[in-house]
């Protein structure tokens, strides 16, 4: 057995293990971490980084990083991600893999190996009824994958509501013992769309991540636009869209994950 996934067993399977795991939870050991990956100290992970992720670098804007975090939001050159302008089409926010589901009455849906309900993410039973009938969209990203993430459609939002909660570990040892995406602490914003009607997208951070970064509070955005970005973790955005406002693509619509990328089309106006 893998050296780390004997450390995870021991954190969730043990006493001692788990109150560790209830110290290296804490919001303050979070910050710790992030704080370490944002010094020039960091740097020195860079190189092992690319390695064993198979990142092409060349897809990337040339910058001379100055932390381990500095590199992991690296800006991505535009011709890699092009962004499909026509006002019908239905975008991907961000890179991952794609699962979609349809939200009905009483809906539970499996992320990374636990299951929620849309009430659960939002804690808002009222607004979550809002979406019946239409669709959950989940995308699961990697660390290889490129960590900053746009606006879908030209519209207004309000400022970003937070949830409080404590970060876990999103590898599989740790979805045995611990409701986990429940547990973490995420971030949604009501999207007033132009084309699509009403948008919630949610952004879940993890274990070690610094925090979710959105860059807006109230503020009328354009389609493409960067609105945020993950610092170092495992992460997910999920997008909720109301019934009769979106026609997905059918091989989105197979029951499996699918590789995405920002700005790529997925659906198109009803």
């Amino acid at each position: 057995m893998k050296k780390e996934s004997l450390t995870l067993r021991f954190l969730y399977s043990s006493f001692i293990g788990r109150v560790l795991l209830k110290i290296i939870t804490l919001p303050i050991f979070s910050k710790f971490i992030g704080f370490f990956l944002s010094t020039r100290f960091s740097k020195l992970f860079i190189k092992r980084f690319v390695l064993k992720n198979g990142i092409q670098l060349e897809e990337y804007e040339k910058v001379n990083y100055k932390s381990f975090n500095a590199f992991f939001t690296r800006q991505i050159k535009k011709e890699k991600r092009k962004i499909s302008q026509n006002v019908g089409n239905f975008i991907a926010p961000c890179d991952g893999f794609l699962k979609v589901y349809d939200i009905k009455k009483g809906l539970i849906f499996p992320v990374k190996q636990s299951y929620y309900s849309v009430s659960s993410l939002l804690q808002n039973e009222v607004l979550a009824k809002n979406y019946q009938e239409g669709y959950c969209l989940v995308y699961r990203l990697c660390v290889n994958h490129y960590h900053r993430y746009c606006y879908l459609d030209e519209g207004y939002h309000k400022s970003p509501i937070f949830i409080k909660g404590r970060l876990h570990t999103v590898r599989p040892i740790a979805l045995e013992n611990v409701a986990v995406f429940s547990e973490n602490s995420r971030e949604y914003t009501l999207l007033e769309t132009k084309h699509f009607g009403e948008i919630i997208q949610i952004e879940v951070g993890a274990l070690c991540v610094g925090k979710i970064k959105n860059y807006h509070k109230e503020y009328h955005f354009k389609k493409g636009e960067e609105k945020g970005m993950f610092l170092f973790g495992g992460s997910t955005i999920i997008v909720l869209v109301k019934k009769e406002q979106v026609k997905i693509l059918s091989e989105f619509l197979e029951d499996k994950e699918i590789l995405v990328k920002m700005g790529e089309k997925i659906g198109e106006k009803r």
